[in-house]
Order: structure tokens, then sequence, then C-alpha cells
């Protein structure tokens, strides 16, 4: 079975943090234990912004990723040649447009190094838009807008995850290529300010978007516990609205503080698929929500 996985922050804590792999939640051995096909690797801007050495922390981030393809997980810049490799392999994300606010140019620059998806901002404002945390009302500024058309005509996948609604909105109406929301839970389920309305769910899966569920405890459970099968009941919420063919995993392994207590890693992923059979998911629906979807996804948007 193909499992991918849409956002992790391995580079930034391998590159940044300099954590050794012992301290890792994704690592090439837990990868192959957990027969993970494609691992997402953002690089992310950091906590600062663009207040921030931008430019220093993605550089550093880059530098990492050696630890991985010397180990022998194969970079893709496709989530369909990860799946024909039949290995493990990885492709990079941006997480923070403060790498764009030099110029549109800088879209096609980024997109040229094998980025394949960018979410627009982390959890400050910047030059193309405003935090879901951050409550601010307004929608994209216009750079912005001009950011996520030139986005979509390279194709790269314009990540919803951690903008306000407002902005999420802008994208929807105003633009025509269908955005994801790469480590992103359901309000629902769970509310906090970074997961999906009912209402932008439905929007996603209107346009033929894409929804990677996020393992942090805090995103899934009011009470900040959780475990796989409760990873699984956001996924479930999702497919009762419609949304069976773009679901996925967005983990956010190395992200995150704490993890559900079976999904610590890379290694523990079968765990949720497990989770899902429970809830009576045939495999023709698993082998879709582990992996099959995202790919189909980015053949939509190509």
């Amino acid at each position: 079975m193909f499992i991918a996985d849409t956002h992790c922050d391995t580079l930034f804590a391998m590159g940044v943090l300099g954590l050794p792999d012992g301290k890792l939640m994704v690592t090439p051995e837990k990868m192959r234990k957990g027969g993970i096909g494609l691992q997402t690797l953002a690089l992310w801007t950091g906590s600062k912004g663009n207040r921030g050495d931008v430019a220093g922390i993605v550089q550093k981030e880059l530098e990492a990723l050696p630890r991985l393809t010397d180990a022998g997980i194969r970079r893709v810049v496709d989530p369909s040649e990860a799946m024909e490799a039949g290995e493990p392999c990885c492709m990079l994300s941006v997480e923070g447009g403060e790498v764009f606010e030099a110029g549109l140019s800088t879209v096609a620059e980024y997109r040229a190094r094998g980025v394949r998806m960018a979410a627009l901002l982390w959890n400050n404002a910047n030059a193309i838009g405003f935090p879901a945390k951050s409550g601010d009302p307004h929608g994209l500024t216009a750079y912005g807008l001009e950011v996520v058309r030139e986005m979509q005509r390279v194709g790269m996948a314009v990540d919803t995850s951690h903008l306000n609604e407002a902005g999420f909105w802008d994208i929807v109406n105003r633009t025509d290529v269908p955005p994801m929301a790469s480590h992103s839970c359901c309000m629902s389920l769970c509310r906090h300010f970074r997961n999906l309305t009912d209402e932008q769910i439905r929007a996603l899966i209107r346009g033929g978007g894409y929804i990677g569920v996020n393992f942090y405890p805090a995103f899934l459970s009011e009470d900040g516990e959780a475990d796989a099968a409760r990873v699984a009941e956001h996924i479930d919420h999702i497919c009762q609205l419609g949304g069976e063919d773009i679901v996925g995993f967005g983990s956010d392994f190395d992200g995150i503080e704490k993890a559900p207590r079976d999904l610590r890693g890379a290694d523990e992923v079968p765990n949720l698929l497990d989770s899902l059979r429970r809830r009576g998911y045939p495999e023709e629906k698993i082998e879709g929500i582990a992996g099959l979807n995202l790919v189909r996804y980015f053949g939509r948007i190509a």
C-alpha cells in the first residue's frame, strides 16, 4: 500500500535544532518500518516569520536533506513518482510565504528547486495574508492573491493550513485551482483556531482540493489527548461530509511536542490504517486515504 504524509518539520529539527536521529519522529528507518512511500518535508521559515533569518533557516534545512537522501530516501517532485518508485521517497514543501516576499519570480524559483506545495504563512502575518491564530478578518493582500495565482500557474499546490478563514475564501472564490490543507483537522470535533469548519471542508470537496489530517493532539481533542482512533475519527468526519476522495495524512511529525500515544513516529502509521479498518473502511478506501487521494489531487492541479 502506498502511504503518503503531506507535512513534517524534520528538516527544521535536523538542520536548525540539531536533533539526532534518535530524537526524530521521521527517519529513514522509521519510514521503512511504517511503509511510508512519500514524506513531504517542509522548509519552515521559522517562528519569527519575516522578522527572522528566513534565508539562513531555509539554507540550514536544505543542508540537512542529505541525511535522508544519503540514507536511501529518494527525492521526487511529484507524488506519482513516489508511488511508481516503490521505495521511500521525499518531496519538498514550504511553510511560510516569506520566501516569496522578494517578488513573484521567487515562486518559479522554488518550483524549479523541487517545491510542490507551499503554505502561505505560519502563525505570523506577512506580505501575503494573515494567520488563523491572529483572528484577523482581512483576506489575502493584493500581492498575496498574485502569489497564489503564480503558484497555480507553475503547478505548486496552495496550502491553506495556518491561513485565516477570510484568506481561505479568497483562494476558493477568486482563483480557479483547488487549494489543499496539508495538516489540518476538523473544527466540529475540536474547536481550535487551526481547524477547518465544515463549510471549508465542503468547499474543498466541491472544488477537488485535499486535506491531510494533522496528528497533533491539541487539534484532535479539546482535552489534548489522542490516539490513532481519534485521528481516524477526524478522517471519518471528512468522509461523512463527502470527502472520502480528498482526505489523507498530514502528521506534523517533528513539529509537535506531543503525539498520539500510538502514533509517535512514521513507524507507527500502520496503527492508523488499523483504526480505519476497525471503523469498517474497506481496503480500497483505505488505499485512497493512505496515499492515492494525494496522487490524484496533484493530477488535478498539474
